[in-house]
C-alpha cells in the first residue's frame, strides 16, 4: 500500500517535470516555427501578406492641411510688422490609394517601383471647401531675392512685381495654394518660365521614385530597405553621411523589431533620411504595437548633436548653425528658400518660433510617430507631421520687400499625413499573426506553470509521507 502511494506520488512528480520541460522546449521550438512561417509572409514576394500590403496600402491614407492665415496684413505690408497667424483647417485629401507602378523584379533580391502621386479632396473630413480663401505669403515675391541676389536683376524683378500689382502677401484659395495657380508677377516676366506655382505644384499625375528595395528573400534583415532612389544611393543635396538614402520608406521595416533599435526611413517630402526611436507600447484594434517617434535630436543644431553638421546649409537663419528646429531644403527645391520644420516650430529655437506670432507647439499634436507590429515590422498606424516655411529676407531693390527688417521664416501651412489599419485587415492580422503567437505563449506558460506545480506538489507529498513512515 505504501509502495503504491509512493510510486503514484513519484509518477505524478515525473509527469509534472515532463510537462514543465515540454513547455520549456516549446519556447525555442515554437518561436522557431513561428519565425519560419513569418519569414515566408513578411518578404516582398507576390502572394505574401507583405506583398499585398506593400502593393497598395492596407488602410486609407489621409493628408490633412492647416493653412496659416495672416490676421494683420495692413501692418505687415505698411510697417513691416511681425505677422500674426491663425491656423485654419483641416482641409483633408485622400492620398496613396493607387497601387505602385512599373514594378520590376531584379536579380539581386530587389524590386523597383514608382509611387503615383494623387490627392482627392474629402469634403466630409474638412472644415470648408477648396475654394475657401486665405491671406498668405506671396510665394514668388518672397522667393525672388533668394533666387536672384544681383542688384540689377532685382531692379528688373521690381519692375515686373509693380506692373503685376503684387505685394508680399496675397489672397489665395486652398486649392490654389496647395496645387497651383498662375502667378501675376511671373506671368509678367518676358522670359520662358512656368508662371504656375503652388506649395505642392506639380503633384497630381506625377510620380515619386524610382525606388529600388530589397525583398528580403535572401536576407530577411534587409526586407523593405531602400537599395537606391532614382538609381542612386546618394541624394546630391547634402554633404557626408547626411546625403545617404537610409532605411525603408516607413510603410514597413524588417521583422522582429526591438525596442533598442533606431528605425531609419527615407522621406522624399523632406529630401532626407530620418529616424525614429522607441517611445511606448500601444494597442490598436487588439494588436500590440511599438510606437517609434522622431526625436527632438533629429532637428537639433550641430552644437548639440554633432552628426547634424551636414544638415546645416543656411548660416543666416541658423545663426552659424547654433539654432535648432528647421531644415533648409532649398537644394532639392531648385534654389527656392523652402524650410521644413515640425508643426508650429515644435522643438525649434525660441528665436525662430517668435519670428511670427500665433504659433503654439504641442508635442502630442505635432510630433511624428509610427506604430509598428514588432513581429512583422508592418506599420499599422502612423502620423507624419511637418510644416512648410518660406524664408523672407529684406531686399532694398524690391519695393514689396523694403519694409522687411530682418530675415525670418514665414509658415505657410502644416500637414498631418496619417493612416490606421482598417477593421477587416486588423481582423485578418489578429487571426494570422497576433492570436497564434498569443495562443502559443499561453500554452507554453500553462505547461510550465502546471508542470512545476504538479512536480512540487507530488514531490512534497512524497517526502511528507516518507518522513511519516520513518517516524
Amino acid at each position: 500500500m505504501g509502495c503504491n502511494r509512493n510510486c503514484g506520488l513519484i509518477t505524478g512528480a515525473v509527469i509534472g517535470a515532463v510537462l514543465a520541460i515540454f513547455g520549456g522546449i516549446l519556447i525555442p521550438v515554437g518561436d522557431n516555427l513561428i519565425g519560419k512561417a513569418l519569414k515566408k509572409e513578411t518578404v516582398i514576394v507576390n502572394g505574401t501578406i507583405a506583398y499585398d500590403n506593400w502593393l497598395v496600402p492596407g488602410s486609407s491614407v489621409y493628408r490633412e492641411f492647416w493653412i496659416f492665415h495672416v490676421l494683420n496684413p495692413s501692418e505687415v505690408l505698411g510697417e513691416g510688422a511681425q505677422p500674426k497667424l491663425e491656423q485654419r483647417g483641416p482641409y483633408t485629401y485622400r492620398v496613396r490609394y493607387l497601387p505602385k507602378v512599373n514594378i520590376t523584379e531584379t536579380s539581386n533580391d530587389t524590386v523597383s517601383y514608382m509611387l503615383p502621386n494623387v490627392a482627392r479632396f474629402e469634403p466630409d473630413m474638412s472644415v470648408g471647401t477648396e475654394n475657401d480663401t486665405f491671406t498668405c505669403l506671396n510665394l514668388a515675391v518672397a522667393a525672388a531675392p533668394s533666387l536672384y541676389k544681383n542688384n540689377f536683376i532685382q531692379l528688373l524683378l521690381n519692375t515686373w512685381i509693380k506692373a503685376s500689382k503684387s505685394s508680399l502677401l496675397q489672397n489665395r484659395t486652398v486649392k490654389e495654394l496647395l496645387w497651383g495657380y498662375k502667378d501675376p508677377f511671373l506671368n509678367k516676366v518676358p522670359f520662358p518660365l512656368d508662371p504656375v506655382l503652388g506649395v505642392f505644384y506639380p503633384y497630381n499625375g506625377t510620380y515619386d521614385g524610382l525606388y529600388n528595395v530589397y525583398t528580403g528573400e535572401e536576407d530577411i534583415k534587409k526586407t523593405a530597405i531602400i537599395e537606391s532612389y532614382k538609381n542612386k544611393r546618394n541624394l546630391s543635396y547634402w554633404e557626408g553621411h547626411c546625403d545617404m538614402v537610409n532605411g525603408t520608406d516607413g510603410a514597413s521595416f524588417p521583422p522582429f523589431v526591438r525596442k533598442s533599435e533606431v528605425l531609419r526611413f527615407f522621406s522624399s517630402d523632406i529630401c532626407r533620411s530620418i529616424y525614429g526611436v522607441f517611445h511606448s507600447k500601444q494597442t490598436v484594434k487588439g494588436i500590440p504595437l511599438y510606437r517609434f517617434t522622431v526625436p527632438r535630436e533629429a532637428f537639433a543644431s550641430p552644437t548639440e548633436v554633432g552628426d547634424n553638421y551636414c544638415f546645416c546649409t543656411d548660416k543666416e537663419i541658423s545663426q552659424n548653425c547654433t539654432l535648432a528646429g528647421v531644415l533648409d531644403i532649398s537644394a532639392c527645391k531648385a534654389g527656392r528658400p523652402v524650410f521644413i520644420s515640425l508643426p508650429h516650430f515644435l522643438h525649434a529655437s525660441e528665436l525662430i518660433l517668435h519670428g511670427v506670432e500665433g504659433l503654439r507647439p504641442d508635442e502630442k499634436e505635432h510630433e511624428t510617430f509610427l506604430d509598428i507590429d514588432p513581429i512583422t515590422g508592418f506599420t499599422l498606424r502612423f502620423a507624419k507631421r511637418l510644416q512648410v516655411n518660406l524664408l523672407v529676407r529684406p531686399a532694398a531693390k524690391i519695393e514689396a520687400l523694403s519694409k522687411v527688417k530682418t530675415p525670418y521664416l514665414f509658415p505657410l501651412l502644416w500637414l498631418n499625413e496619417s493612416a490606421i489599419i482598417g477593421d477587416e485587415k486588423a481582423e485578418m492580422f489578429r487571426n494570422k499573426v497576433t492570436r497564434p503567437i498569443q495562443l502559443l505563449s499561453v500554452v507554453q506558460m500553462v505547461l510550465i506553470i502546471s508542470g512545476c506545480v504538479l512536480f512540487l506538489a507530488f514531490m512534497g507529498s512524497f517526502f511528507i509521507c516518507r518522513s511519516k513512515k520513518l517516524k
